[in-house]
């Protein structure tokens, strides 16, 4: 009889779950807690408690290519950069596609996980439930748990002197979903992260904008200067982070701050943060610049206290009638219906090996998935670590003893502190390419580009120069996937096919004037050889 694995979470890290648990013939259950799956991804107009939702406007900061799940291309119609209706589109699909729905219990929440009374001989879990529509209460027991609920749900709501005293509206940005009701307000925005950047741009169309910092930031943009190509696309690759370890940090950041820089003057924006743009998690946005040019967005200082109808930022400006603060200030994450001598996160620290196991459990049948903050898109690593899961619940894989993983949760610790500006948010940063080989190691599907060269040197030279693509984590190794190959061959036609919306003017005679100059030049050298052999 195969193992039953509970699923908690139906949004994007949930569908790879359930996928790779058929994969690997478990038997998956999955409890969303709302009425579709989606996650994150799925716009909803009403405001849900504990439910992290789009704005109504929300682009990816990822281009498609990066982002897809690893057997699963993106349909090349779709843009490279999606709208979040496109998103919601592409995870609908890929449960149709693989069959997936049936699976998903919707409107049930997981009210608490306990290990049961013979965890030390079963490692089995209890998982106590309810259902929103029926009202129904009870309780089952699991094989394994992959926790797939991500880290968007609580708010984090910092408190400000004088904020009780405001008179105007406030608002966290979880809450937010489009800017109608604030035509003509003066508004005021707490955080330059994503959400505040995206915040910021939108609301500055309808209204004036002051967006407050405590450090500034350094912005990038979805493309790259390079003929426009997504800049994931152009960055992420094997080559670049084969040579980057061997680079001093310096040099490195010299070279991203110059880049940058390039877009934006960020000391003539007055955005320029006192940390270098490695030490800080990405702020994609590709219009900010513009509005503050525009003066509708004004950069400001951190507050320093409210009064009824304004704030007082720490450089002594004051800025009055304002009519609503919004807290673009994050999301404190945990798992609350978890055994808290299971799980206990304080201050958004995840001591987990590889950020999903505990590395004390006497057996690792619990996995939390998707709680992590790539340089690069999510959906991939979290399919990665639910592939790597799957099989260390089956057996297939073991991992290290509890001595090595502790080893790795504080090399990894030590790493972040010493390359990140110390926040909240900096506390389960990967890298893309370095934590999907070590999770592919594990797992033993990393694709071996010296063996790929012996066998295929067309493949080599496009998995090593190219873009890193979820499809090389398919070419090898357990849940190998026959059209990997086409799909990294094929990459770049799905990139540049979106963009090819309408014929171009027919070019006149290819290199024209190279052409020309070329058949002058063998016309005077001709001449010259007549008039030295016949004159």
């Amino acid at each position: 009889m195969s193992k039953r694995v509970a699923v908690i979470g139906g949004g994007c890290s949930g569908l790879a779950a359930i996928k790779c648990c058929l994969d690997e013939g478990l038997e998956p259950v999955c409890f969303e807690r709302t009425d579709e799956l989606g996650g994150l991804w799925r716009y909803t107009e009403q405001v849900q408690k504990g439910q992290a939702c789009v704005m109504r406007s929300t682009v990816i900061n990822t281009s498609k290519e990066m982002m897809c799940y690893s057997d699963y291309p993106i349909p090349k119609e779709y843009p490279n950069f999606m709208h979040n209706t496109h998103v919601w589109q592409y995870f609908k699909d890929y449960a149709e596609h693989f069959g997936l729905k049936k699976y998903i219990h919707y409107n049930v929440e997981v009210v608490m996980v306990t290990r049961t009374p013979d965890f030390a001989e079963t490692g089995k879990w209890n998982l106590e439930l309810v259902d929103h529509k029926s009202g129904k209460e009870w309780s089952e027991v699991f094989d394994a748990v992959l926790v797939c609920t991500g880290h968007h749900a609580e708010k984090n709501e910092p408190s400000f002197p004088g904020l009780s005293d405001f008179k105007g509206e406030v608002l966290h940005s979880h809450d937010y979903r489009e800017p109608s009701r604030y035509v003509g307000k003066r508004i005021l925005i707490i955080g330059i992260g994503n959400s505040g950047g995206d915040m910021a741009v939108e609301l500055s169309r309808c209204g004036q904008v002051f967006l407050s910092t405590r450090r500034g930031t350094w912005i990038w943009n979805r493309l790259g200067r390079a003929g426009g190509m997504p800049v994931d696309i152009a960055a992420i690759r094997r080559v670049t982070f084969s040579i980057l370890p061997y680079l001093p940090a310096s040099l490195v950041n010299a070279v991203l701050k110059k880049a940058i820089n390039s877009h934006l003057d960020h000391d003539l924006y007055s955005l320029t943060p006192d940390y270098p743009p490695q030490a800080q998690h990405p702020m994609v946005n590709d219009d900010l610049g513009n509005r503050i040019a525009c003066g509708s967005v004004k950069i400001k200082a951190d507050v320093k206290r409210f009064t009824a109808t304004g704030v007082e930022f720490v450089d002594g400006t004051f800025e009055d009638s304002i009519d609503l603060v919004v807290l673009a200030t994050g999301y404190i994450f945990g798992f609350p219906f978890i055994e808290k001598k299971v799980i206990d996160v304080k201050e958004n620290r995840l001591p987990f090996y590889k950020y999903m196991f505990p590395p004390d459990l006497e057996h690792k049948t619990l996995a939390v998935i998707g709680c992590i903050q790539p340089l690069g898109a999510i959906m991939p690593i979290s399919e990665l670590q639910c592939r790597l899961a799957t099989r260390v619940f089956k057996g297939d894989v073991k991992l290290p003893s509890a001595t090595e993983m502790w080893k790795d949760i504080r090399m990894k610790e030590a790493a972040m502190a010493q390359r990140y500006v110390k926040t909240q948010r900096h506390t389960v940063q990967v890298d893309y390419i370095p934590f999907m080989d070590e999770l592919a190691e594990l797992n033993g599907c990393k694709p071996d580009v010296v063996a790929l060269f012996k066998k295929d040197p067309k493949l080599a030279l496009q998995v090593f120069f190219g873009p890193c693509t979820p499809y090389q984590y398919r070419l090898m190794g357990p849940g190998k996937w026959e059209g990997a190959r086409e799909a990294i061959m094929t990459t770049m036609d799905r990139v540049q096919f979106p963009l090819a919306t309408r014929p171009l003017p027919v070019p006149a005679e290819k290199g024209g004037l190279r052409a020309l100059l070329l058949r002058i030049f063998v016309v005077v050298i001709l001449m010259l050889i007549v008039r030295l052999v016949f004159l």
